[in-house]
């Protein structure tokens, strides 16, 4: 498994903010809080996700690159 790179780490841990606002608004009844914790997990994923697809498409082309250095 490859090392996550600051992007995933960043929204991942956007992601866990995100659940806890969400539900102590919902807790609190603050509509507004739960929104934002739920709007924040939301961007939290794409961060996330985008972070993924980066590495792998690094990963790809460092495979590429060891493959075409082979004699």
């Amino acid at each position: 498994m490859a090392i996550p790179n600051s992007d995933e780490v960043e929204g991942k841990g956007r992601k866990a903010v995100g659940a806890i606002k969400e539900k102590l608004g919902r807790a609190t009844g603050d509509e507004e809080l739960e929104a934002q914790g739920s709007a924040e997990q939301t961007a939290g994923g794409f961060q996330a996700g985008v972070g993924k697809v980066s590495r792998k498409v690094g990963d790809a082309i460092n495979d590429t690159v060891r493959e075409l250095k082979k004699p």
